[in-house]
């Protein structure tokens, strides 16, 4: 009798669970709608605006002349990379623009993990499974680690133990499961690329990608006027890579804040080494909503004229006479 109370009082109420299913249905709704999503972007373009407008004075060919190389570095080699990696089947124009559109979503998000689930996304709606769309993914971000990794000991930046440790313990793994994975179900990585050849251009597209990355940290910094030493910057750079591993919003996230804090070190003001870490987190805003923004609309307008999908209706029963 006493344990039949007491699954009655864990029950919860009928209203409650109506509730509930009714603020996640309002939420889903909200996030959904196109209004909210487009007053959010507006607000983000709006305050990025203003902030370049409270910056000193910068030169802006330094700026063009690093954003020139970083632009093809994201919106290329880090397609390409994608491309070599997955095995989906869709040409290397196709991933190019579902990475343009998920970067646009990228900065929308913390951790930058909107871009994953756009992609994964576009992967599923082009008739890939979930769990090779999601396995692909995976292993791009994971190669691209591996990039930064390099690029940070190329810098000669030490790696923190517990970095290390953390890095090991994850690829160990990412690893294992893959095995396992593959042994138990073959068909879940039917679209990822595991072969050593694959790997290996991933790597390389991945530093070249950091590379581009470097020249846009001296481009902002040259472009407010900052006269550092290139090999200190360069550390500083990959003190800044390392801070990035933790998550967080664009322009609001602890790698833009170890930039510059490390620019302070090397004997900037920290007005001058504010404006250089807002450049570097404020630029990306514009080709992703030009390339990124110009990719979704372009396909909102192709599906506006070619219509609803015809619905073909099914023929009515004969009636059998007699």
């Amino acid at each position: 009798m006493v344990e039949a109370n007491l699954a009655v009082r864990r029950t919860p109420p009928r209203w409650q669970a109506v509730a509930t299913a009714g603020w996640l249905r309002g939420a889903a709704a909200v996030a959904g709608n196109r209004w909210v999503r487009g007053a959010v972007l507006v607000v983000t373009v709006a305050a990025a605006v203003w902030t370049l407008s409270r910056l000193p004075a910068a030169s802006p060919l330094p700026l063009v002349l690093a954003a020139l190389p970083w632009v093809a570095g994201k919106y290329l080699l880090c397609p390409l990379r994608w491309h070599a990696l997955s095995g989906s089947g869709h040409s290397r124009w196709w991933h190019i623009r579902a990475y343009a559109e998920s970067e646009l979503l990228g900065q929308l998000s913390p951790g930058h993990a909107g871009a994953d689930v756009w992609r994964v996304h576009r992967l599923c709606r082009a008739g890939m499974g979930k769990a090779p769309a999601v396995a692909g993914v995976a292993l791009d971000r994971l190669v691209g680690a591996a990039g930064v990794a390099l690029a940070v000991l190329a810098t000669g930046t030490v790696l923190p133990g517990p970095v290390l440790v953390a890095a090991a313990v994850v690829a160990t793994v990412a690893v294992a499961a893959a095995l396992t994975l593959r042994a138990r179900r073959p068909t879940a990585l039917a679209g990822v690329r595991l072969r050593p050849a694959p790997v290996a251009a991933g790597v390389l597209l991945s530093v070249g990608y950091q590379a581009s990355v470097a020249g846009l940290v001296f481009g902002a910094v040259a472009a407010v006027g900052g006269p550092v030493d290139p090999v200190r910057l360069l550390a500083v750079f990959g003190a800044s890579q390392v801070a990035g591993i933790l998550p967080g919003f664009a322009g609001a996230s602890p790698r833009h804040g170890a930039l510059a804090a490390g620019l302070t070190a090397l004997g900037l003001t920290w007005t001058v080494a504010l404006a250089a870490a807002a450049l570097v987190a404020l630029l990306p805003w514009a080709p992703a909503l030009l390339l990124g923004g110009g990719s979704l609309a372009a396909s909102r307008f192709s599906a506006a004229r070619a219509g609803p999908p015809a619905v073909r209706r099914a023929p009515r029963p004969r009636r059998r006479r007699g």
